[in-house]
């Protein structure tokens, strides 16, 4: 028999108690909003030890596989985590050799590129770690760039494009209906921060051309200024998580983004932008100079851009890259 003690605390104090036990004794609605969202899919370990992973509390949702012994590392621009998935079952269908052995980040580009100039050395949390890339993918200008500077060999190798989108809660309760709508005063945004994201170019692209430098100064800069815009470090991450958390009322992302988190059943919906007020960007990656497993990467550089491996990416938004026509209106950055 459980005994009950009495509450000798003022009332109130006594109810704002009991309702703090109740909340910390119940499952938490929401605990599905929290990343990683795949359920373990993105991991490529085949064996895979002891499971612990608790979301919000310990979490490495954007370092995948085993790093014990790959046989190819991938440093992949985060915003097509959920792709990696299938992509790289589909790569290890047709090389069965390689079934277990990669490993892959999908963080923000520029800080990928960051840890490379650390020599690989990469700290979250309490862990430390060091893994070199064979292949880096990010946007197609910034793959061209570290080619030119020797960080990366040739070629570039570009294969998708994908254009921006406003990501909003499903309900949509600050109804907003286009760019123009997000120099709002009331209006809450989650956006990415230049510091790490170059999506940040094409957003404030948009924007002008939605609405002249005022609203890119509105959003990036007054609104930065008053906290109505709160600017991200992993907008993949943040964004989604913001507005269904009901921190934001709005976010600029990649229009695949949006499109996974609808898939995904969270509650995310997405509000289209004209196609003369968007801005597309060109995917591209490139084999990081001196690479451990160079073979490897020159098999994943011919897959991604193949008929299996565009399929996976079509699922989501994305569209193959046409060298004929430039694919792109505004090279990708991030």
């Amino acid at each position: 028999m459980t005994r009950i003690r009495r509450c000798v605390l003022p009332g109130a104090t006594c109810l704002a108690l009991a309702a703090g036990l109740a909340t910390a004794q119940t499952p938490r609605d929401d605990e599905g909003v929290f990343p990683p969202w795949q359920q373990g899919r993105n991991n490529d370990a085949t064996d895979r030890g002891l499971a612990f992973t608790v979301p919000e509390i310990d979490d490495l949702a954007d370092f995948h596989g085993d790093l014990t012994d790959p046989k190819l590392v991938l440093f992949v621009g985060g915003n097509y985590f959920f792709a990696m998935a299938p992509l790289v079952a589909e790569f290890e269908r047709e090389h069965p050799d390689y079934k277990g052995r990669l490993y892959w980040e999908t963080l923000p580009p520029g800080l990928l590129i960051k840890q490379m100039q650390a020599g690989g050395r990469v700290t979250s949390g309490n862990m430390t770690w060091t893994v070199k890339p064979d292949a880096y993918f990010a946007g197609l200008k910034k793959i061209e760039d570290y080619i030119r500077s020797g960080l990366l060999a040739a070629p570039a190798v570009p294969y998708v494009v994908n254009t921006l989108t406003i990501m909003i809660p499903k309900d949509n309760p600050a109804h907003v209906t286009s760019l123009a709508d997000l120099g709002g005063r009331s209006i809450r945004l989650a956006m990415p921060n230049p510091a790490y994201e170059g999506i940040v170019r094409q957003i404030e692209a948009a924007l002008r051309k939605a609405g002249g430098e005022a609203l890119a100064e509105a959003v990036y800069k007054t609104k930065v200024a008053d906290g109505t815009t709160v600017l991200t470090h992993i907008h993949h991450r943040q964004t989604p998580l913001f507005l269904m958390q009901g921190r934001a009322d709005a976010g600029v992302t990649w229009q695949s983004e949006a499109i996974f988190q609808e898939q995904a059943g969270h509650a995310i919906s997405h509000v289209d932008i004209p196609a003369d007020q968007n801005a597309t960007a060109i995917y591209a990656g490139a084999m990081v100079r001196a690479a451990a497993h160079p073979q490897a990467a020159r098999l994943w550089l011919d897959f991604i851009h193949s008929g299996p491996a565009l399929a996976i990416f079509e699922r989501y938004g994305f569209k193959a890259y046409h060298a004929a026509t430039g694919g792109a209106s505004t090279p990708q950055g991030d």
